[in-house]
């Protein structure tokens, strides 16, 4: 079978153009690429509105002349042309079949083609694929917004040509500048896996400690001073409900670790779906910014005990005082050894998180990557938390890791032995992370 060298790859379709991430990949494929990528949508309008917002995605006026506006009408057409083909449709894994079944019957025998799926089995979507085309089948899973989150998630199956893989990966990496981490295939891989159980979580606390003030409480528990650019909650707003809804749904059916029960998705989760208030892309969902005649700006929360929205509020907790203080001054020692010696429920709900956090990312790591270094690539560069082994040097600077695990992590039968044995030293720096704001 003729193959492509990946490095020669000239043209892209993405299906599913319109799309959020799909618009941002095509950006990525003609800035980095250099390709022209034709922008496959449902309707040849919206295809044409998707190029201002896929050059302004990279700021880059220069790759507008090589994005190709296309509706379905014209799929075969594009796909006939193109060295690979990428689909960026809704997670619905009846809808991708029926398109990948399209593509398998156009696709040039030289050719690639990907899915950008967040979870569904890249298996199952290669056996769409005649048996001449099975092996030129991967995952592709970027992150969102790619130009800022590097990483990518790349998933073989049992089918895939491993000499093809390896190109691809050398194009990802060298040519398009991803942060590539191989992962197996597995509901959710690897990244999602780690951060939406720890965001489902953060959403059952909220639920649990609703009377206290629910959704912002614990945000303002977990913010930028515990090692993440965003809270979790708000994080799941920016996402999308409609997709965190999928993600753990999906993770919950097909799994089941030794936090299983955290990716329950909550009830008030699924009442805000039903009723199409999905987060920050319709509006509204856990937080909406509310502007006034006068210019000013309020930020309103979905109280879950009221069923209804509150101005949201702004907590004081004193272990997070003193955390930002020593991290405002750099003693990132004396900052740590705050959250440890401070038995709040607050800090020792932050406490719980991020041990949690860290042992979770081990297990995940083992049974989805290959080594704990995938999930701290997968953390910093998808998700832009401290990454767990750089959580782990944290805390190092304080006190003896594992101990302190087996004194405040309860985790009834997981081998916590193992997993802490797969404990070493990060390549990244966890001082970038630890913030210190709210």
């Amino acid at each position: 079978m003729e193959e492509i060298l990946v490095r020669e790859i000239k043209t892209v379709t993405i299906v599913g153009a319109n799309g959020t991430m799909g618009r941002n990949v095509a950006a990525i494929y003609a800035a980095f690429g250099g390709c022209t990528v034709y922008l496959v949508c449902r309707d040849i309008n919206k295809a044409k509105a998707t190029v201002a917002k896929s050059v302004l995605s990279v700021r880059a006026d220069s790759i507008a002349s090589r994005l190709i506006p296309a509706d379905y009408a014209m799929l075969d057409e594009c796909v006939a042309k193109s060295d690979i083909v990428v689909e960026h449709i809704k997670e619905e894994l009846g809808a991708k079949v029926e398109l990948m079944q399209k593509i398998g019957k156009v696709m040039p025998s030289h050719a690639i083609a990907c899915s950008g799926s967040s979870g569904l089995s890249i298996t199952t979507l290669a056996e769409c694929f005649p048996d001449n085309l099975r092996s030129h089948f991967f995952g592709v899973h970027m992150f969102n917004p790619p130009y800022a989150m590097t990483l990518c998630e790349l998933i073989p199956t049992r089918y895939s040509d491993m000499g093809l893989f390896a190109d691809l990966k050398d194009y990802l990496s060298n040519i398009l500048l991803r942060t590539v981490v191989v992962v197996k295939d597995s509901p959710a891989f690897l990244g999602n896996r780690i951060g939406f159980q720890f965001i489902n979580e953060a959403l059952q606390y909220a639920e649990k400690y609703k009377d206290n003030g629910g959704i912002d409480y614990v945000d303002a528990i977990l913010g930028a001073y515990t090692g993440r650019t965003m809270a979790p909650i708000t994080t799941a707003d920016f996402v999308g409900l409609d997709i965190h809804k999928a993600i753990v749904d999906n993770i919950y059916a097909n799994t089941n670790d030794f936090s299983h029960k955290s990716f329950i998705c909550p009830g008030y989760i699924n009442k805000l779906v039903e009723k199409g208030m999905f987060g920050r892309k319709s509006g509204g969902g856990l937080y909406y910014l509310k502007k006034f005649d006068s210019g000013v700006k309020q930020m309103y929360v979905y109280d879950i005990a009221s069923d209804s929205y509150r101005e949201a509020n702004k907590y004081v907790f004193p272990f997070a005082e003193t955390m930002i203080r020593k991290l405002r001054k750099g003693s990132y020692k004396s900052a740590f050894q705050a959250l440890i010696d401070n038995h709040s429920q607050e800090a020792e709900m932050c406490l719980h998180f991020l041990l949690k956090y860290v042992i979770y990312s081990i297990a995940a790591s083992e049974e989805v990557g290959f080594s704990v270094h995938d999930a701290d690539d997968v953390m910093a560069a998808g998700f832009n938390w401290c990454p767990p082994m750089a959580v782990v040097d944290a805390i190092l600077e304080v006190t003896d890791f594992k101990e302190l695990v087996k004194e405040r992590l309860e985790l009834g039968s997981v081998e916590v032995d193992h997993l802490l044995s797969l404990i070493e030293p990060s390549k990244y720096d966890f001082r970038i992370y630890f913030k210190a704001k709210k």
